[in-house]
């Protein structure tokens, strides 16, 4: 045998046993590692629901999501949150339209605007995905139910807390995290409907954070500003409270300034045993992603809901916080 012959032999050999090897290989990772992976992806869900929320980081939406997922879990459903990182309306309604591109089984959404939220809403019960709207309705929409507070009703309160917790001239500025979205436009309406008859009191400025800490804070520092006269404040969304307090306790006029706010975050709870925020309008985030997944399924299953299911509201004091438990609340079912 020449020595080319020779050479071209062990080449070919030394082939082999490389490929041999990497056979080897390659079938302990499959066997070993990948089939784990594999396993997962083949869980069976019995459906996949979205939900889409205004700002994805929001402390009050992950109440909602904590909920929704918890009912996900039980009744063997996949969830999937999501919207944008801070709130934009347009980056919502393109993510609901990915949703419903994507051809999933529900989406559960805010419906923040009827101008852009209605047709969008109907295109997507158009074709045969269910909608249900959640904390803000869009009630001129064909969506399939709606899940919530009644944001009217919870202004309404507000404005009768106000009333009740004080006395004299009230000239109140009012900070809602949205002048476009509906539940923020019902809120501020039904607050001004509660106080409207009270001769003393008097609303002096509304302005809009975009829910936004940053925006909230500079609002409530112009409104201190250039109306030094107010001595009181209603924040509307869960972020607008805080933000006033921290302002006002900035001024050093927590005595003086009375704030009431909304939602039960811890920061509002541990503001409120302080004193600086008097009241606070209770929602119940973790009731409605709850039953926004439970309704939901209810629909793909052909079965009948109510088209508004009102989530509770009701106002919290001081007095109405447990001795010694911890800032947390409108978490359980």
């Amino acid at each position: 045998m020449s020595k080319l012959s020779i050479m071209a032999y062990t080449v070919g050999i030394l082939f082999f046993l490389v490929s041999c090897s990497f056979s080897i290989f390659y079938v302990y990772k499959v066997v070993s590692h990948e089939l784990p992976k594999e396993e997962k992806t083949l869980e069976k869900f019995n459906y996949h629901i979205v939900l889409v929320t205004e700002e994805l980081d929001n402390e009050y939406w992950r109440i909602v999501e904590k909920g929704a997922k918890a009912a996900a879990e039980k009744y063997g459903v996949q969830l999937e949150y999501a919207g944008p990182k801070q709130a934009n309306i347009d980056d919502q309604v393109k993510t609901i339209e990915m949703s419903a591109a994507s051809k999933v089984d529900g989406i559960i959404t805010q419906g923040l605007s009827d101008e852009q939220f209605t047709p969008l809403i109907n295109r997507v019960v158009a074709k045969g995905i269910p909608v249900i709207t959640a904390d803000t309705d869009t009630s001129n929409s064909k969506r399939m139910a709606y899940i919530g507070t009644d944001n009217y009703y919870s202004g309404f309160l507000a404005g009768k807390a106000l009333i009740a917790d004080t006395m004299g001239n009230a000239n109140v500025a009012i900070i809602t995290g949205s002048f476009y979205a509906n539940h923020m436009q019902q809120r501020v309406k039904g607050f001004q409907d509660a106080v409207k008859a009270q001769k003393r009191i008097h609303i002096i400025a509304v302005e809009e954070s975009e829910i936004s800490r940053v925006k909230a804070a500079e609002k409530a520092n112009q409104i201190l500003q250039e109306h030094p006269e107010v001595n009181a404040f209603f924040g509307t969304s869960a972020l607008d409270g805080i933000e006033i307090a921290q302002v006002v306790e900035k001024y050093k006029k927590q005595d003086q300034i009375y704030i009431i706010g909304f939602d039960t975050l811890p920061e509002t709870l541990s503001l409120i045993r302080k004193g600086t925020i008097k009241a606070t309008v209770v929602q119940e985030p973790f009731q409605i992603g709850y039953g926004a997944v439970k309704m939901m399924i209810d629909l793909i299953e052909g079965k009948k809901v109510s088209p508004i299911v009102h989530t509770d509201t009701r106002i919290l004091r001081i007095r109405d916080l447990p001795v010694n438990h911890p800032d947390r609340m409108g978490e359980h079912e």
